[in-house]
């Protein structure tokens, strides 16, 4: 194809637009509806565009429409196309006012709990006026929200091996599980405490397949250990600190959750090891994606804020 003269001067944002709009809507009567223009309009506009590229953009059917392999192509870097603009508005709003916009984070929730929470915290005491969406998400429902442009990057732990071919991934710190219990526990006497005593214990750990519920489980056949079971197995990491500080349960959570975090007054980390749940915590980002300046600040604070954990975990 000859992109100046067949598809240059011939392919708009406004037909762009219309291929999202038909694709979402899933029918040209809805998409015409929703953009407040006739169906005829939209049907001319996805014909002109299948007859400048020479190929079909949409299957169509009685159940209605799909786009083709060379309508997801197009998609894809429309896509693209739109969240690029959506940048250069927003760094046009950033440079005119620096200390307002929108950031969109996808986060773990343990790490949501931790550094996320610590990086908003001393940013918004320099811009309070910026709106932070933080999207609870782990790999790889994390991977779909950043090819979707729905959030800018994302915090989670290294996958090993590396992530997939598209997704890029920044080391920050190296972080660990650590057992958690409320102040009135007895076991927080004690100065060293060998996991093997802790075995009949009420646990509280996530659900069984996850990953942090493989990785307890790993650190208890590392000790040479039978796993126990937990009394009580929850995903939400505010459920399981809260069973903690009644007193009566030991908690597993990210180490750094407890090192950034202030608010944790009620819950207290146990002097015990879980070995082999080390794993290096990132920055993951769709390749080839520019960051609005938003997000490349929100990244350096975290930089900064991760520095000191370099060396303690």
């Amino acid at each position: 194809m000859h992109w100046d003269h067949r598809v240059g001067r011939r392919l708009k944002l406004r037909d762009l637009h219309i291929l999202l709009a038909v694709t979402q809507a899933g029918s040209m009567a809805k998409a015409a509806k929703g953009l407040a223009i006739s169906q005829p309009a939209v049907s001319r506009a996805i014909a002109d565009m299948e007859h400048t590229l020479g190929v079909p953009l949409f299957d169509r059917s009685s159940q209605g429409i799909e786009p083709t392999q060379y309508g997801r192509a197009l998609l894809k870097r429309g896509i693209a196309v739109f969240d690029e603009l959506k940048q250069g508005v927003q760094d046009i709003e950033h440079l005119t006012d620096p200390t307002a916009g929108e950031l969109r984070i996808a986060s773990a929730s343990g790490l949501s709990e931790g550094v996320v929470l610590a990086v908003i915290n001393r940013l918004f005491r320099k811009y309070p006026r910026v709106v932070f969406h933080v999207v609870p998400c782990g790999p790889p429902a994390m991977y779909d929200e950043l090819r979707e442009r729905r959030v800018e990057f994302g915090f989670a732990r290294k996958p090993e091996p590396a992530p997939e071919e598209d997704m890029a991934a920044e080391s920050l710190f190296e972080d660990s599980l650590a057992v958690v219990v409320g102040m009135r526990n007895p076991w927080l006497r004690r100065r060293k405490i060998d996991l093997a005593e802790l075995v009949n214990e009420p646990w509280t750990w996530p659900a069984p397949g996850t990953g942090l519920d493989l990785l307890v489980v790993d650190a208890f056949r590392a000790s040479g250990l039978e796993p126990p079971r937990a009394t009580v197995y929850a995903d939400a990491i505010n459920m399981r600190t809260r069973l903690a500080a009644t007193g009566r349960f030991l908690a597993v959570v990210p180490a750094s959750m407890m090192k950034f975090s202030t608010s944790h007054t009620s819950i207290k980390m146990l002097p015990v090891e879980l070995p082999t749940t080390r794993r290096q915590i990132g920055i993951i980002t769709l390749r080839n994606r520019t960051l609005s300046p938003l997000a490349r600040i929100f990244i350096e604070c975290a930089r900064e804020v991760a520095k000191p954990l370099t060396k303690r975990f």
